[in-house]
Order: structure tokens, then C-alpha cells, then sequence
């Protein structure tokens, strides 16, 4: 598979998801939820979509939850808009290179007050 195929495919990934966890999905839960990027397997069949989202880990938690249970809804919205004959099988994971940013952040700090 043309790697410009996937890395087009998992750019509409992020693009369509965010759309319909937008204006679609109505789940106050999925307030401040971001869908950051997402890396699709090269035949197509599995898509990893990294979410971050407001109000730090537990509410990022929450959110996976909700976005695991409706996967096959979203799958087949994104299936509908993107007009694909192979769909993938999505996976939402927790984007943690927000928090991994701020922890570097903070240790710096300690160690410039040290």
C-alpha cells in the first residue's frame, strides 16, 4: 500500500472523527475532546486514533470510555463520508504526549529554581 494513501487516509481520519465527535455525537462527556492524529496499518484493516482532551486524565478517560463504546458508529459514519472500500477497525488510545510535555516542563522548572 502507497504510504501517501495511508498518510492521506489518516489525515482524514483526524479530520472526519473530529467532525463527528463535533456535531454529531451530543455526549457532554466528549466536551473538550481532541482528536490528535492517527496511524493506520498498512493493509488498511486497524486505524489507532490518539485522543487528548480537557480537564486532565481522568476526564481523558472518561472520554476514551465513551468514544470505545460508540467505535462501530463512528466507524461507520467514517466509512459513509470517506467512501472506502476497506474501512478500519478503529482504536481509540490516549494521546499522552501532552502530559509527557508537561512533566519535562515541570521538572525543568524544578531545576531551574534548584
Amino acid at each position: 500500500m502507497s504510504s501517501n494513501r495511508v498518510s492521506r487516509i489518516e489525515s482524514l481520519l483526524v479530520t472526519e472523527i473530529s467532525d463527528i465527535v463535533r456535531n454529531e455525537l451530543k455526549d457532554p462527556r466528549l466536551a473538550g475532546v481532541t482528536i490528535t492524529q492517527a496511524r493506520v496499518s498498512r493493509d488498511l484493516s486497524h486505524a489507532k486514533v490518539y485522543v487528548s482532551a480537557l480537564g486532565g486524565t481522568e476526564a481523558r478517560d472518561k472520554a476514551l470510555e465513551v468514544l470505545r463504546n460508540l467505535a462501530g458508529r463512528i466507524r461507520g459514519e467514517f466509512g459513509r463520508r470517506a467512501h472506502l472500500r476497506v474501512v478500519p477497525e478503529i482504536h481509540f488510545e490516549p494521546d499522552e504526549g501532552i502530559e509527557a510535555g508537561m512533566r519535562v516542563h515541570e521538572l525543568l522548572r524544578q531545576l531551574e529554581q534548584e
